[in-house]
């Protein structure tokens, strides 16, 4: 391991140490997961805006996490962070035959998706060879956000071989949800709130909020044929939304007024100047 790691690691453990900082001798691997989570999307947030000194530091702040985490392992001799970076090097080389080993039954592999599936295939041999689940599905995480695991699962099942053999079907499968979801919410739209029984309302909730799962998960399947990672594509569009309505917000005030009190037609123009701006 270099010396900048070592000293790293060194610097971590006198943080953790008895005569060390209070709050990082308190922390535990429960209570440092929101911090980890926010340290995540900070970086994916330096990325988004092209800023190579912000990404430096977002990274820097995520390694930092890794770092608390061996610690408290190391600490109760589960183990270290040498150990963490030994194992991800061994895997590194063991799922990359096609670099570190160039045997003949590798010389076919040219492309990211032969790289991909040839992943998946060694690594449901390591799960074989260890004798734990076999499953495809198996170590998605559960706390993932759920388009981005909705994208995980259909992407390890279409490697396994279970997927539409090309785009229009899905299109099709996505046009046929939109109809289900849209029959379901008009006849709940249609009812009259008074004599609905509460139990058949929320049967009825159930319905609409299945059918748009459905939808949502037929969205996920329609961007993993665009070659698109939907979590990615929301979140930017989400930004975007946020970008356009500080534009709102700031020419009404300009005009010392709410966004309420502004007419349809000035909403929509501002908007449109703000998408103008962006494209500018």
């Amino acid at each position: 391991m270099s010396q900048e790691l070592n000293n790293l690691v060194e610097l971590m453990a006198r943080l953790r140490a008895p005569d060390g900082c209070p709050w990082d001798r308190r922390q535990t691997h429960d209570s440092l997961k929101p911090y980890l989570l926010e340290e995540t999307y900070e970086v994916l947030e330096a990325i988004d805006a092209g800023d190579p000194g912000s990404l430096k530091e977002e990274l820097g702040d995520l390694l930092l996490q890794v770092l608390f985490h061996s610690q408290i392992a190391s600490e109760r001799s589960e183990f270290t962070f040498n150990e963490i970076a030994d194992h991800l090097a061994q895997k590194l080389v063991r799922r990359h035959p096609h670099v570190f080993q160039k045997q003949h039954d590798q010389e076919g592999i040219h492309s990211a998706d032969q790289v991909a599936h040839q992943w998946e295939t060694i690594k449901s041999q390591e799960k074989q060879d260890t004798a734990r689940s076999n499953s495809l599905l198996d170590g998605i995480p559960k706390v993932s956000p759920a388009l981005q695991r909705a994208h995980q699962v259909q992407k390890r099942v279409a490697r396994g071989g279970f997927d539409w053999k090309s785009a229009p079907p899905v299109l099709n499968k996505l046009r046929e949800e939109f109809d289900e979801l849209f029959v379901a919410a008009s006849q709940a739209f249609g009812k009259e709130a008074s004599p609905t029984p509460s139990d058949h309302q929320s049967q009825t909730e159930r319905e609409i909020e299945a059918e748009l799962g459905d939808v949502l998960f037929s969205v996920v399947n329609v961007a993993r044929f665009l070659k698109v990672n939907p979590e990615e594509a929301l979140r930017k569009a989400t930004n975007r939304f946020i970008h356009r309505f500080h534009f709102l917000e700031k020419q009404a005030a300009q005009q010392k007024r709410a966004i309420g009190d502004c007419s349809d037609e000035e909403l929509d123009r501002w908007w449109e100047e703000a998408k103008l701006k962006e494209r500018s």
